[in-house]
């Protein structure tokens, strides 16, 4: 694996999340220079301790994320934004919110990314159906990775500590968030298209 300076830089936004804090140290450990955008002060310093420099920018600040981008010229670009609570039965609430940073997060992303010349964008989307919204702003959020040429990748229903699941759902596609981050690592050089990341075996 690449450890040399010949190595693209990585920017994953959304990098203390519960994906983002399982897939920063694979990172580090594989010799990739990386960067993790959060508009948190107190996440940047979970990302410092993951190994990773941090970024302090808001997806919504499309300016001063172009700004951003084009400084340090990440080779490859992870998108693992979300906008939800700590409690799963608040999520009702943040759908909203998650939906906004599935449509205006994405394009603010991907356009930053173009500019800076990133040669790939891997991002975030789930593997099961979504109601009303959600789905749409998944449609979006798919289709415009896939315009870029990026590869979206669909995850079950995490599951592990820090996750809304302790245990693993009985129902519908899920993923262990112990392999999240060891799974996501085997898409930094995929082919563009769509890829789901489950525990096997999961029957529909």
């Amino acid at each position: 694996m690449p450890n040399d300076e010949s190595s693209p830089i990585v920017l994953v936004a959304g990098a203390s999340g519960v994906i983002g804090r399982r897939f920063l140290p694979e990172l580090v450990a594989h010799g990739y220079s990386v960067l993790g955008l959060t508009r948190s002060r107190s996440n940047a310093q979970v990302i410092e301790r993951l190994g990773a420099t941090a970024l302090v920018c808001d997806v919504y600040d499309a300016p001063a994320l172009g700004a951003a981008f084009e400084n340090y010229a990440p080779g490859i670009v992870v998108d693992l934004l979300t906008d939800l609570p700590d409690e799963a039965d608040r999520i009702p609430r943040f759908a909203d919110a998650n939906n906004r940073m599935r449509t205006i997060g994405t394009d603010n992303l991907l356009g930053a990314a173009a500019r800076a010349g990133a040669e790939r964008v891997i991002a975030e989307s789930v593997a099961w159906e979504l109601p009303g919204n959600g789905a749409l702003a998944v449609e979006h959020l798919e289709n415009a990775v896939l315009s870029a040429r990026g590869v979206v990748l669909r995850y079950g229903q995490l599951w592990g500590e820090g996750t809304y699941h302790l245990v693993r759902p009985s129902a519908g596609p899920t993923l262990s968030v112990v392999e999240a981050g060891r799974l996501t690592m085997q898409f930094l050089g995929a082919e563009p298209g769509i890829y789901e990341l489950v525990d096997q075996p999961f029957r529909p």
